[in-house]
């Protein structure tokens, strides 16, 4: 029996990749924070992670990754696991990021494809694998080719997952279904696949998935838990009812950069300041116009104009 068995079991479901909230001034809004992963809490979210992508880590200096981890993991308080990004395009950082996360005890940790850098796949095994030898805590693959420009390919990570115990999943931001599937394939069906791209949350579980990773949940959490609560009850129809439900949702949320449109419509909702650190900034006001629209329509409570 791993020693990783016990936590591969509790970490599964809706992982609420949790916005950082930025006042006005660009300061980072601890308390605003704290107040986004008790409503991710509240509305039945199974685990939180901050600092992926859409927590905007390349905006955020490394110190201030670690506090946003720090934070989050003192508010949280066990409730739930917590799987931090800690991730770089820095060797030598996601080292340190992923150690802190060991140390503030963090109960795995999100690991991103470098970007920018283009590293070919030996490259790739040797980052993967120098990352998961320094440290114990679990860890997640983050494969998002959409935004780090490679692809971890399948018998690259399998290959990962037999010679680092501690590799225990990866969160899949990739359109090809085909290659999720050979995921499991190849890494085993009892290897932690989650989905990062929306429309494939749903089906991701049909093939074994664990769950998902979706910025959807920090807007519409109780649905995005619900849909996995019903497939784990074996209630499929509902399950896929709310796939097709959050479609229209999912589909604006995406119309620009996450987590822009997300953070427009956490504004509207009254729950954040809507301030994002450049080079990232709001959606176009037309854009803006149809998320406050599409809030409407699922009925989520807005602030008035």
């Amino acid at each position: 029996m791993s020693q990783y068995d016990a936590i591969k079991k509790r970490l599964r479901g809706s992982i609420a990749p949790v916005i950082t909230p930025f006042k006005a001034n660009y300061d980072i809004d601890f308390e605003k924070q704290s107040e986004l992963i008790e409503y991710q809490l509240a509305n039945g979210s199974h685990a939180i992670s901050v600092t992926g992508t859409s927590g905007e880590p390349s905006s955020l200096t490394t110190e201030e990754r670690v506090q946003v981890m720090e934070n989050a993991i003192r508010t949280i308080n066990g409730r739930v696991p917590f799987a931090p990004g800690t991730g770089s395009t820095n060797h030598d950082e996601t080292l340190y990021l992923t150690k802190k996360a060991e140390e503030m005890g963090a109960d795995a940790a999100m690991v991103i494809v470098p970007y920018y850098n283009k590293p070919n796949q030996e490259a790739l095994y040797k980052h993967f694998k120098a990352v998961a030898n320094s440290v114990e805590i679990p860890i997640i693959i983050y494969n998002i080719p959409g935004r780090t420009a490679q692809n971890l390919e399948v018998d690259t990570m399998a290959r990962l997952v037999k010679d680092c115990p501690n590799i225990i999943g990866a969160k899949e931001s990739n359109k090809d279904f085909e290659h999720v599937n050979r995921v499991l394939l190849k890494c085993g069906r009892d290897f932690l696949l989650f989905s990062g791209i929306e429309l494939l949350c749903y089906p991701m579980l049909t093939i074994g998935g664990a769950g998902s990773i979706s910025a959807t949940a920090n807007v519409e959490p109780a649905k995005v838990a619900e849909m996995h609560n019903a497939w784990e009850r074996g209630d499929i129809e509902t399950a896929r009812n709310l796939h097709f439900e959050l479609m229209q949702l999912n589909d604006v949320l995406f119309k620009d950069t996450n987590p822009a449109p997300v953070k427009a419509a956490l504004g509207m909702m009254g729950m954040i300041e809507p301030v994002l650190r450049m080079p990232m900034d709001l959606p176009s006001e037309s854009l803006q116009a149809e998320i406050r629209k599409t809030l409407e329509d699922y009925k989520i409570a807005l602030q008035p104009v």
